[in-house]
C-alpha cells in the first residue's frame, strides 16, 4: 500500500506517492519536515538528514524528474531533471505530476516541506 505525501515549495504544492518499503515508512514517521535542500548538478536538490534511514540501494540506471531517492543512508534527493547515472540509490517514491517542479525549486537552494497528505 503506497502513501501519499505533499511537498510545499514556496506557493507551489506537489503530491508524491511513496513506495511501500522500510525507507519510505521510516521517512513518513518523521513527517512533517521542513528541509533546506541544496542544489547539485542543475538536476537535483538534496538534504543530509540527521539520522539514517533503512537502505536497499540499487543502480537505477536512469532517473526521472520527480524521483525521490535516498543516497547512502541519510541523503534525501529530489530530482527535477532526468538523467542517466551509475550511482546507487534507495527508491522512495516520486512526485505524481512533476510539471512545474523545476521552476518551483529554482536554481539555488530551496526550502521544501514534506507532510503526509
Amino acid at each position: 500500500m503506497s502513501t501519499k505525501i505533499r511537498l510545499r515549495i514556496g506557493a507551489d504544492t506537489f503530491t508524491a506517492t511513496l513506495l511501500d518499503n522500510p525507507t519510505s515508512t521510516a521517512f513518513v514517521a518523521r513527517l512533517p519536515l521542513t528541509l533546506a535542500m541544496s542544489e547539485l548538478n542543475s538536476n537535483e536538490k538534496y538534504h543530509d538528514l540527521q539520522a539514517s534511514l533503512p537502505t536497499n540501494a540499487a543502480s537505477p540506471g536512469s532517473i526521472q524528474a520527480g524521483d525521490l531517492l535516498l543516497y547512502g543512508a541519510n541523503t534525501l534527493v529530489l530530482f527535477y531533471q532526468p538523467l542517466s547515472t551509475s550511482y546507487r540509490y534507495t527508491r522512495m517514491g516520486r512526485v505524481d505530476n512533476p510539471a512545474g517542479l523545476t521552476a518551483a525549486l529554482g536554481r539555488d537552494s530551496a526550502t521544501v516541506t514534506f507532510e503526509v497528505q
